[in-house]
This record gives structure tokens, sequence and C-alpha cells, in this order.
């Protein structure tokens, strides 16, 4: 699944009807609707705010879209068959139109409405995200610095440290670097006190880096041997 890495507002003019799209990251149904709620406090003079959405909760999507008064098919499923087609989840798009005196006919409405949609997802950033954890490791202090260059060469991401009589770190991880820090092998260079997994959620997706070029693999194994080797 994907995630935009941005909110952001766009608009396209089809025979002077405006057609306003916001695309917005939401971690919820109920902050869905929120964010809905505010779209159309702020467009309030206008006659058309459709949207659609899709929301991963307890690892089933969750979608709802709405036409918002225009014809039947013409607006919310296009706009959700858009996020379908691009894989994008926890998102909002509420496309509003402000009625421009001509009509555009149904087959009109589908292009104009799916037209805001793609211009809103192709000025943002898409993000690959997949299934991982949030786990806590505890280290001392003489591997902390090998086990952060194994984080940022790796692409894990580091969101707490705790700092005491060892450390804790708070790192998001996939299924492949869960097993590598929970065996802690030699492999890994770096010695772990304790690890444990503190909940299942969706994280960057980390193993892009080193899939793309096995040489950048064969460089991080080579200089963390030397850190490894200079901590001894």
């Amino acid at each position: 699944m994907k995630i935009i890495e941005k909110n952001l507002e766009t608009y396209i003019v089809e025979k002077k009807s405006k057609f306003i799209a916001n695309i917005i990251y939401v971690k919820s149904t109920q902050e869905a609707e929120e964010k809905l709620k505010q779209i159309k406090k702020k467009y309030y003079d206008a006659k058309h705010n459709c949207f659609a959405y899709r929301i991963l909760e307890d690892e089933n999507i969750l979608e709802r879209s709405s036409d918002d008064g225009e014809p039947s098919g013409t607006a919310g499923m296009p706009i959700l068959d858009i996020l379908r087609g691009n894989n994008i989840g926890n998102v909002i798009v509420v496309v509003t139109r402000y009625f421009g005196g001509i009509l555009l006919g149904t087959g009109g409405l589908v292009r104009s409405y799916s037209e805001a949609t793609n211009k809103a997802i192709l000025e943002n950033n898409l993000l690959e995200m997949e299934m991982g954890y949030e786990m806590e490791v505890t280290l001392d202090y003489k591997n902390y610095e090998i086990f952060k260059y194994y984080c940022e060469k790796t692409g894990i991401s580091i969101i707490g440290k705790e700092y005491g009589e060892n450390i804790k770190i708070i790192a998001e991880v996939d299924e492949n670097s869960k097993q590598e820090i929970c065996k802690n092998s030699e492999k890994s260079r770096f010695k772990v006190i304790e690890s444990r997994i503190m909940s299942k959620k969706l994280i960057r997706k980390i193993r892009w880096y080193f899939a793309q070029n096995k040489e950048n693999w064969k460089k991080f194994q080579k200089t963390t041997c030397i850190l490894y080797a200079k901590r001894l």
C-alpha cells in the first residue's frame, strides 16, 4: 500500500466549472469524516463536495464514497477507483465543485472528477508502506553507534530513545529486521541486551535500498565490520 507524503489542494476548470481537490492523509474513518466536515464548512457555498476514502484499520481496507448530489456514479466512485488503482490508503479525497453554468453531462463529470483527483495525486509523492512492528531494543552504549548505523543503512526509523544505565531504542522494523534483531546474531555486528515487540503497525517500506543495488549491501557489511572492530 502507498500513502501520500503531504496534504495539498489543487484545482481544474472545465467549461467554467471549478473542481477543487483536497487530498488529505488520515489514520481512521473518524478522522476522515472530521476532515470531510471541515472541507464542507470551508466551501459552504458549493453545491457538491464529492469524496472517497480508503483507510487501513485492523489490517482491513475500509472504503466509502459519495456523489453528493451529482448523478449516480459520476463523482465518488471515479475518485475511489483512482485511489484503488494507485493502491493508496489512509487517505481522503474531497472534490468540491462550483457550477459554471454549463452542463457537463455524465461523461464530462466523470472525466472532470477523475482529472481533479489525478492532478492532486500527481502533485504529491507516494510513499511505499508495509505492515511492520514498533520494537523496543535495549543496548549498552558500546553497541549503540553500531546499531544506529545499521538502522541508517537499512532504512529503519528510530522514533524514540531513553537514556539510562543502557539505551532503549524504539524503532519501526519490518519482518526481516525484527528477526535479525531478535536473533542477535554475529551477522548483525551488534549485541542486543533485550528486545520486544510493542505493536504491529503500518511502516515505511525499508528494504528497497539494498534490493536495488547489491553493492550497497556489500559496502554496508564492510563498513559495519570496521566499526565493530574499532569497539573491540
